[in-house]
C-alpha cells in the first residue's frame, strides 16, 4: 500500500494550519519526485517555478560566495521545504540544492498553487501564511548570523 501525499504534509510547517480534509484536497495538485544521491534538485540561477517538501532523505543547500567558492548554507531533511520563495517572487533560484542521499520530494508547481488559490482560496491563504511565517523565521536566523560578522558600533 502506498503512502498518500497528504500524510507527508503533516510534517511540513507550511501546512500546519490545514486540517486532514484540506491536506487531502491539496494533494491532487502535487506529485512525488525521486532524486538520486548526487543529483541536483535545482541550481542557483535556475528558473523558480515549484516548491518541494522533503518526504525522505537529506539535501544540501549551497551558494556561491563573492569569491566564487561554493559553501553549504543548510542541510535539509524530512519535513523541510525548499524553493518556497519562488511561489512568491517568481525570481531565479537563490541557491543550489543537491541530494546528499536518495531523496523523495513532494512537489507543488506554481501552476498547481495558482489552481489551489483559485479553487480553494481559504486553503491558499493558510498556505501563504505558512510560507510568510517560514520566510520570516529564516530572515530572523539570517539577521542573527549576519550580526555575528558585523563590527560593533563605536
Amino acid at each position: 500500500m502506498s503512502v498518500r501525499i497528504s500524510e507527508y504534509l503533516v510534517d511540513v510547517p507550511i501546512f500546519a494550519d490545514l486540517d486532514d480534509r484540506e491536506r487531502v484536497a491539496i494533494e491532487k495538485f502535487m506529485f512525488f519526485n525521486r532524486i538520486v544521491a548526487g543529483d541536483f534538485v535545482f541550481r542557483e540561477g535556475d528558473k523558480g517555478d515549484f516548491v518541494c517538501f522533503v518526504a525522505s532523505g537529506v539535501l544540501e543547500v549551497t551558494k556561491t560566495n563573492h569569491q566564487g567558492q561554493v559553501v553549504v548554507i543548510a542541510t535539509l531533511g524530512k519535513g523541510s521545504s525548499l524553493g518556497e520563495m519562488s511561489l512568491i517572487d517568481k525570481l531565479s533560484r537563490s541557491a543550489s540544492v543537491k541530494a546528499r542521499t536518495a531523496v523523495s520530494l513532494v512537489v507543488l508547481t506554481r501552476k498547481g498553487f495558482d489552481m489551489v488559490l483559485k479553487m480553494h482560496p481559504d486553503m491558499g491563504i493558510k498556505i501563504l501564511r505558512g510560507i510568510a511565517s517560514l520566510l520570516s523565521i529564516n530572515l530572523r536566523k539570517t539577521s542573527e548570523r549576519l550580526a555575528e560578522f558585523m563590527p560593533p558600533l563605536a
